[in-house]
Parts: C-alpha cells; sequence; structure tokens
C-alpha cells in the first residue's frame, strides 16, 4: 500500500460514512455525520493496520472485533421506554453496525463492493420509511396497534378486514 492507496481508503471509509450519518441527522436521530464517520474510518484503520502483512488470521480477527464491538456501540442507540411502547433506534443501530461494515470494506479496497452495495444501502434509508408508511396506510402492520402493540384480541387489524370482507 501506498500513500495515496491508503489516502484514498481512508478517505471513502470516512465519506461513506459521513454520509449514512447524514442521512441519520436529517431524520433526527441520535447518530449523525461526525459518529458514523469516526466509525467508518476508525474500523478501516483497524483493517488496514493489519492487512499490509499478509497475515489473513490477524485480518480476520480483526474484522470480527470491529463488527463485535460496534454492536455493543449500537445497542446504546437502541432505547426502549416503557414497557410497551415502541422500541426506538434500531434502524440507527443498524446503521452504524452498516458503517462498520463498509469501513472494513474500505480497508480491504474491495472497491465492487462498495460501488453496488452503498447505493443500496441508501435505497433502502430514502425509501425504506417511504415504503413502511405505504403498507401500514394501505393495510396496516399485522399485530400493529399504531403503538407496536398487538390488538387486545389477538387478531391483526390486516386479517380482520379479509374476514370481514368475506
Amino acid at each position: 500500500m501506498d500513500t495515496i492507496d491508503i489516502a484514498f481508503r481512508l478517505s471513502a471509509a470516512l465519506l461513506v460514512g459521513g454520509a449514512l450519518g447524514l442521512n441519520r441527522h436529517l431524520h433526527h436521530q441520535p447518530t449523525g455525520l461526525r459518529t458514523l464517520s469516526l466509525v467508518g474510518l476508525g474500523s478501516a484503520l483497524a483493517v488496514m493496520a493489519v492487512t499490509r502483512h499478509g497475515d489473513v488470521n490477524a485480518t480476520s480477527r480483526i474484522i470480527q472485533g470491529v463488527l463485535t464491538g460496534v454492536g455493543f456501540l449500537g445497542a446504546g442507540v437502541i432505547v426502549s421506554r416503557r414497557h410497551g411502547e415502541r422500541i426506538h433506534g434500531l434502524t440507527t443501530a443498524a446503521c452504524t453496525w452498516l458503517t462498520a461494515c463498509v469501513g472494513v470494506v474500505c480497508g480491504v479496497a474491495e472497491w465492487r463492493v462498495i460501488f453496488v452495495g452503498v447505493p443500496l444501502v441508501f435505497v433502502v434509508l430514502l425509501l425504506g420509511g417511504r415504503i413502511e408508511k405505504e403498507i401500514d396506510q394501505r393495510w396496516g402492520t399485522p399485530g400493529d396497534d399504531g403503538k407496536g402493540m398487538p390488538p387486545e384480541d389477538g387478531v391483526p387489524r390486516l386479517l380482520k378486514q379479509t374476514i370481514n370482507e368475506k
């Protein structure tokens, strides 16, 4: 790895992490541009520190450690309020974990994976919420009373509609 390659890999991890963080910031979520930029950059740094020596086992252990460690960071953004309410922060936690994965992939310079995978991530982040809302409005979420709780009789709204139409 020469200096230009190192700079490119780290910059890619930083920029993609920052873009994911910007999406979370725009959705008023607890992690933002700085947090996810650092997650991506840190993941790339950790992987690059061992890949240059060509030890596949060391690289594998670093990747496992990064993904496990970031899982704990993601768990910190998941908030469960009172019993019976929706859990918040799952998408942000998943985005944090995914940012670490992107950093790892930048660290090992698998650019084709980045060029295919990252646009798919943004499709999910930009359209996923709209699709979920459309499904909820059109058919209702099975078992959802609007607060994340099953209906009192245990029969999902969609199933009730189907039964009532017959």
